[in-house]
């Protein structure tokens, strides 16, 4: 017969625990089912009650806009708006009622589901976004309310059939259809939460499920016309109930424990009084002896003790974390002074030279010297906010790469053309490609017009750090790893070292002296890299002070063996002629990029005809068909560049359209070239690219 001896620490504990468990086990059953069955029968009580209140309280969010609506569409004068299509009429009756009937968009449908206009707030940028469908089905129900989910938010759309006055229960044929719309937003949610006494929030399709027993929650569906979910409202409420009854067996719960806790108090003072010791040292000390003597303690202290020790190496990291952050915004501030500084020099150039140019005495070689120095100027500040945009997009993840087929030796032979001409003469600099021993007879799959700006933004980092010596660049296949290797090499000021790790990093640029002379906001490095791994590949610098730098880049070799590269065209001076009266139509709804474009185009003695927004641009190509050529404005009121092009191209497929845009970005480019048109050009406006853009756009001879 096994003895179990009752004098060992171990024997004692596990005898204590047994019997205290077995108490505490049977008592906390009893009071876990009594309590559970309470807070059951309440708690789906309350639930029932709170999801009839959130259903009620979203019709009677509602009800406002469909008492409305059904008002607003058995009206003559609205019937007769049909067949008129009277925008002051519309503006007067209808685009006022907007703040009235508390919605962002109102838009009307003849019987054919032709849309006729709409009105809107600032929240809604959309124009037609109901689908025909709906129309459809609008015809047969007369009433319809849904959710959309739209670039602009979640919508709440009422839709009603259009009828005469004397049929309120719309049973005749209707006439039209109108719809109303509103975006949820803060404001509508702020609302509903003080009503509800709720916290609400959108979710998934699915209902998280939330482990929160003091709070209620109740999800409701927000459908579109077809009934499916395009979102989802959870509505939260504190729930926190005390039982009298819960209280009563909590007293008899407490009486227990402070039993319980006294047995444990008593006999765990000598069973466990060392580690208990060991742990406060650790706590009011740190001392490290004491966490390595309770990490050798068997059982739950010493598990205890590594916890502690995990705690201890937990702290240097987040010791390290805090300094690098810290860091971080010494570096942003050091940034954005800088910043300051670069945008301002350019800024203070234009403005103080374009006062001493109102001087009428000026000589003509001084004032011929102040207009070079602004429009350096100029240059300089947009290369700047190019940056500031590239580099912000960068960060969003709002640049996606654009691939396309590309002819790399045509493409480095043009770059190198393009750069040649811009290096200052004071600079004693041999400027040259390195001749690649192993070119592709092929074309490539790539970005073309981030690969350009990588090696744009390298080359002329070299020249701009390079006084005398040379600047080269070119590229060598490497079919083992299937890869091309971009190399740029300089003999300019080098980089020290230590500063190789930190040249590609945002907000950092390398201090000195020169670095303040040739300016910069340093995010040209940057940019590089955030375009070399975005093309899937990668970027690396070897450099030497007093001696030289070598950037290197590389791209995925993704040939196009479906077409052969093109041969080089030669190259030549835009000065086109134009046929006498050339009719130009600018679309343009600034006064001043129109009178500057208007001066430039007078120089060829072109017909000049001014469209003010997207729509009269339509219209005006509609009725004339002595225009030769449309330069159209991307962002206009009415009718964006985009949506104007498309109607005209309708209408007049032949005509060529030039876009022009303030947007820099290599993704707004690509998407003009989708759009159709015949060539685009960037504010501010360069006029010889301008002259040779219309030149290939009307087939004119350039000499």
């Amino acid at each position: 017969m096994i003895k179990f001896n009752f004098t060992s620490t171990y024997s004692k504990i596990i005898s204590l625990i047994v019997l205290s468990s077995v108490f505490f086990i049977l008592l906390l059953i009893s009071i876990y089912y009594y309590t559970v069955q309470q807070e059951k029968e309440v708690y789906e009580t309350t639930l029932q009650q709170f999801k009839k209140e959130a259903h009620s309280l979203l019709a009677l969010n509602s009800s406002p806009q469909n008492s409305s609506i059904q008002d607003m569409t058995y009206w003559d004068e609205l019937v007769e708006f049909i067949d008129t299509k009277s925008p002051k009429w519309f503006d007067e009756s209808i685009r006022s009622t907007l703040a009235l009937n508390k919605v962002d968009y109102i838009s009307i449908y003849d019987l054919n589901a032709d849309f006729i206009t709409r009105a809107s707030s600032s929240k809604i940028k959309s124009d037609d976004f109901i689908p025909k469908e709906v129309i459809r089905r609008l015809h047969k129900s007369k009433f319809t309310k849904f959710y959309m989910k739209m670039p602009e938010g979640i919508i709440e759309v009422f839709g009603a059939t259009i009828h005469p006055s004397n049929d309120p229960l719309r049973k005749s044929r209707p006439r039209g259809y109108f719809f109303m719309a509103r975006v949820l937003d803060a404001n509508y949610f702020n609302n509903l939460e003080k009503i509800s006494s709720s916290k609400i929030t959108f979710i998934g399709d699915k209902v998280p499920n939330f482990e929160d027993k003091k709070s209620i929650l109740v999800s409701v569906n927000l459908k579109d016309w077809q009934n499916h979910t395009v979102a989802t409202l959870l509505f939260k409420r504190h729930f926190d109930i005390s039982f009298k009854g819960t209280k009563n067996i909590l007293y008899i719960f407490i009486i227990a424990f402070l039993t319980g806790l006294f047995l444990y108090l008593f006999f765990s003072k000598k069973w466990i009084n060392r580690p208990l010791k060991l742990i406060t040292s650790v706590l009011e000390t740190g001392n490290k002896n004491a966490i390595a003597s309770l990490i050798k303690i068997p059982g739950e202290f010493g598990y205890i003790g590594n916890l502690f020790e995990e705690n201890v190496h937990q702290r240097k990291l987040l010791e390290i974390a805090k300094d690098k952050a810290e860091e971080s915004e010494k570096l942003k501030s050091a940034f954005l002074t800088n910043m300051s500084h670069e945008i301002r020099t350019p800024m203070n150039a234009i403005i103080g030279f374009s006062n001493l140019l109102n001087n009428p005495n000026l000589e003509i070689e001084d004032r011929l010297g102040y207009i070079k120095v602004i429009n350096q100027s100029g240059a300089d500040l947009v290369s700047i906010i190019d940056d500031l945009i590239e580099m912000s997009m960068i960060e969003t993840n709002q640049i996606k790469p654009n691939y396309g087929s590309v002819d790399l030796e045509s493409c480095i032979k043009e770059l190198y053309d393009t750069i040649k001409i811009t290096i200052p003469k004071e600079k004693k600099i041999d400027f040259y490609l390195i001749e690649n021993t192993n070119p592709g007879p092929f074309r490539i799959f790539t970005d073309e017009i981030k690969l350009k700006q990588i090696l744009n933004n390298l080359i002329t980092n070299a020249i701009k750090f390079t006084d005398e010596g040379f600047v080269a660049f070119g590229y060598e296949i490497n079919r083992t790893d299937a890869t091309i290797q971009f190399t740029i090499k300089d003999s300019g000021l080098g980089i020290d070292k230590e500063f190789h790790n930190i040249v590609f990093d945002r907000f950092r640029r390398v201090d000195g002296d020169y670095s303040i002379k040739v300016g910069g906001l340093g995010l040209g490095l940057a940019i590089c890299k955030a375009y070399a791994e975005l093309l899937g590949g990668t970027i690396s610098i070897q450099s030497q002070v007093g001696v030289g730098s070598v950037f290197s880049f590389s791209i995925p070799l993704n040939p196009d063996l479906s077409t052969k590269s093109k041969p080089e065209q030669p190259g030549g001076i835009y000065d086109p002629v134009f046929k006498e009266n050339t009719t130009i139509l600018i679309a343009e709804d600034d006064n001043i990029n129109f009178l500057l474009l208007q001066k430039m185009m007078q120089l060829k003695k072109c017909k000049i005809i001014r469209a003010v927004n997207g729509h009269e641009a339509v219209e005006i190509c509609k009725n004339n068909e002595e225009i030769d050529l449309v330069l159209m404005d991307i962002k206009m009121p009415k009718l964006s560049g985009y949506e104007a092009f498309e109607r005209i191209k309708s209408i007049r497929p032949a005509l060529p359209v030039i876009a022009q845009t303030a947007y820099s970005s290599s993704d707004e480019y690509e998407k003009i070239k989708k759009a159709g048109f015949v060539g685009y050009i960037s504010k501010p406006i360069n006029k010889e690219k301008l002259f040779a853009l219309i030149a290939e756009a009307l087939n004119t001879d350039v000499y």
